[in-house]
């Protein structure tokens, strides 16, 4: 990651463009209709600067490291997984639990599912053995 920081001002100014999702003084989190219209322009042959200036993106602004750090990230994401691999995935996944209390219907369906999962593990164990079990007697 490149060490130029935003100051407030740009980071106003970064706001601004639909194409960014958020800013912060270290950071741009694009938006996901961004990522997809990168890919689609990049593979038509367009160099990554380019498709930031007509999205309205100010490169010298973003830093060049940053947009060739962006394109080498969503290039490899988008080979690996296709289009969901350029998904912003990190609210789903980010921090802690939450320490609430439960309500009594979220208790029973982790209760239910716990119990789905153990008589599943249940199953997979007889089967094992049963299987054990036939291989000892084919000896």
């Amino acid at each position: 990651m490149t060490n130029i920081l935003f100051t407030k001002k740009e980071q106003d100014q970064l706001k601004c463009n639909p194409n960014v999702k958020a800013v912060s003084e270290r950071g741009i989190t694009y938006s996901d209709e961004f990522k997809r219209h990168f890919i689609t322009e990049y593979e038509k042959v367009k160099l990554p600067g380019e498709i930031f200036e007509e999205a309205g993106l100010d490169v010298e602004l973003i830093g060049k490291e940053r947009v060739h750090s962006a394109s080498k990230r969503w290039c490899a994401a988008y080979r690996k997984e296709g289009v969901n691999g350029l998904q912003d995935t990190r609210k789903g996944n980010a921090g802690r639990p939450v320490d609430r209390e439960l309500t009594l219907e979220e208790k029973i369906a982790r209760l239910e599912a716990k119990n789905q999962l153990l008589r599943a593990e249940n199953e997979l164990l007889k089967k094992l053995d049963l299987l054990e079990r036939q291989a000892l007697k084919m000896k």
